[in-house]
């Protein structure tokens, strides 16, 4: 951006000396002059980029503070710039923004959203209309997994939502850790961000669809991108199997002093280096890495596993709360994983009691009547032009001054322990298949991940009652594990060549173990349900203990 090709240059002349002396030592003392003016440039650019966060984590520290001091002005503030923003959007002129001034205005006026009821607008902006939701012509889309009728879901990603939302978030984490850790050195080294990748959208040659992480890759700008790790074209890499191997052949002897990923695809990674390297801990390769930025699923799971692979007492590990929708929330304290709701980067919020959640014209409410420890779905409008959008996500605070929160789940039954999203009606559409490719019939049914442990994969694993068997157990663990893939990509993405998901394991038990379950835990009756997809192991383990399985 011009706000950073301005940083730049400013420090470019005032370390021209600098510049200078490098060049000299570059031409006189060296045979390989070209070897050297690299190391030259890298190392001036470092000290460049020192001095630039040391210079900018002060100000932006006082920036968000005051954001967070007057949370309800700044929310009022967001709304109106995006109401004023989106008046000559297509969107806008249905609603008739120009005559929307407040908040309460804006709720009545319209209604909760989800996915299908902005799909038809959201795929005019596919096609390449301008001025549909947000203005101008939306050229990046996030591909997530879908709804109950689509594979996929196309989250609009405007130029707005980059600058503003996901980037300004991702500068906030900076100030926020170099503010709690005054002596970090993770500018020392490189930075290693593992992404996804991204596709020309078929219908459309000037829009790009893609993972999240792939686009804001991307778009970095190119100042960032020296200390980034892989290369642009090795992150982009759509086959994994490749990706990992050139990932591992690019990082390996690189001092990395910090990493940004999701933790699935993390480990994938460190194993495959720790193969290749014949180490045993990743800190003999890496023996600088301070920092792990997370996000994506819950990192519990994995809490040992990363204990063991980066043996390091002094590793920070810290969390983020950044969908495709929007960047929401940042760990900002040392002793604790709350994270901290971000309310000045484009996105204005609002709140379902999770009991409303079903109700036709559920009760919502705003940031200043949210109570503590009460769980709620989020309700967001946004600089890419999600209007009073659900995006599935619970969360209860757990302070208001500042708010703090913690994810408490989905407004639905799923699996995110690898970020596969696998909802219940993935799930119910698989095990209808299933059955009607073996002539089965179904009685109950749950199911859970199991996690990575001792270099093997995660996967799932699942516990089936029939009323008919199957008449080929195989060929129905075959049709499920097909299904799910081709109702729900990110699954289908977990599950490519079993890089990161082995084939799930179905255990199938014999006629009356949920009943005799749900009785040995006192929830016969009508008003309780078997608990179909849990992240948690709890249920499985708990039928594995009353059936003698190991």
């Amino acid at each position: 951006s011009n706000r950073y090709k301005l940083i730049y240059y400013s420090l470019q002349k005032n370390f021209a000396h600098l510049n200078n002396y490098y060049y000299f030592c570059c031409l006189k003392l060296s045979k390989n002059k070209q070897d050297n003016i690299v190391f030259f440039k890298k190392n001036l650019m470092n000290k460049l980029l020192t001095y630039t966060i040391k210079s900018k984590v002060n100000k932006r520290i006082v920036d968000f503070q005051n954001s967070i001091e007057k949370p309800y002005e700044s929310q009022e503030l967001v709304l109106k710039s995006l109401i004023e923003t989106a008046v000559k959007t297509k969107w806008g002129k249905i609603y008739d923004y120009k005559s929307i001034s407040n908040s309460e205005i804006f709720s009545n006026r319209i209604a909760i959203q989800d996915y299908n009821s902005l799909k038809n607008l959201i795929t005019l902006s596919l096609k390449g209309e301008k001025n549909v939701l947000w203005p101008g012509r939306i050229k990046w889309f996030a591909k997530s997994s879908g709804t109950t009728s689509d594979k996929s879901k196309f989250i609009p990603i405007s130029k707005s939502s980059l600058e503003d939302c996901h980037y300004k978030a991702g500068k906030d984490l900076i100030a926020v850790h170099y503010n709690n850790y005054p002596d970090s050195k993770v500018s020392k080294g490189n930075g290693l961000a593992l992404g996804g990748s991204h596709e020309i959208n078929k219908s459309n040659k000037k829009s790009k669809i893609g993972d999240l992480s792939a686009i804001l890759l991307q778009n970095l700008p190119l100042w960032s991108k020296l200390w980034q790790e892989p290369s642009t074209r090795t992150s982009l890499m759509s086959d994994w199997e490749q990706k990992i191997i050139h990932m591992t052949e690019e990082v390996m002897n690189k001092n990395i002093t910090h990493i940004s990923g999701v933790p699935t695809w993390t480990v994938v990674l460190i194993n495959n280096i720790l193969k290749v390297s014949q180490k045993e801990k990743i800190t003999d390769l890496w023996p600088n890495l301070e920092l792990y930025v997370h996000g994506g699923v819950s990192f519990e799971p994995y809490r040992k596993m990363f204990k063991e692979l980066i043996p390091n007492p002094d590793m920070i590990y810290m969390e983020t709360y950044n969908a495709s929708e929007g960047f929401f929330g940042i760990q900002d304290q040392k002793n604790s994983k709350d994270l901290l709701l971000l309310i000045d980067h484009g996105i204005y919020y609002e709140f379902i009691p999770v009991n409303e959640i079903e109700n036709e014209t559920p009760k919502v409410l705003k940031l200043s009547e949210v109570e503590l420890n009460k769980n709620y779905a989020i309700v967001i409008s946004t600089n890419a032009g999600l209007w009073r959008y659900v995006i599935g996500d619970t969360l209860k605070f757990t302070s208001l001054k500042p708010f703090r929160f913690r994810l408490t789940g989905r407004t639905k039954n799923f699996i995110n322990a690898f970020g596969e999203e696998v909802i219940i009606e993935n799930a119910e559409k698989a095990i209808s298949e299933a059955c009607s490719v073996t002539n089965a019939e179904i009685t109950d049914y749950t199911a859970a991940p199991i996690f990575f442990s001792n270099n093997n994969n995660g996967t799932h694993e699942w516990i089936i009652e029939f009323k008919k068997n199957p008449d080929n157990e195989n060929l129905f663990k075959e049709t499920l594990d097909k299904s799910l893939q081709n109702a729900n990509s990110d699954y289908e993405a977990k599950r490519y060549k079993d890089i990161a998901l082995s084939p799930p394991i179905i255990h199938f038990v014999p006629k009356g173990t949920f009943y005799n379950w749900m009785k040995k835990r006192g929830k016969l009756g009508g008003q309780h349900k078997v608990p179909r997809l849990f992240n948690s192991r709890k249920y499985v383990e708990d039928i594995k203990v009353l059936l003698g399985l190991k």
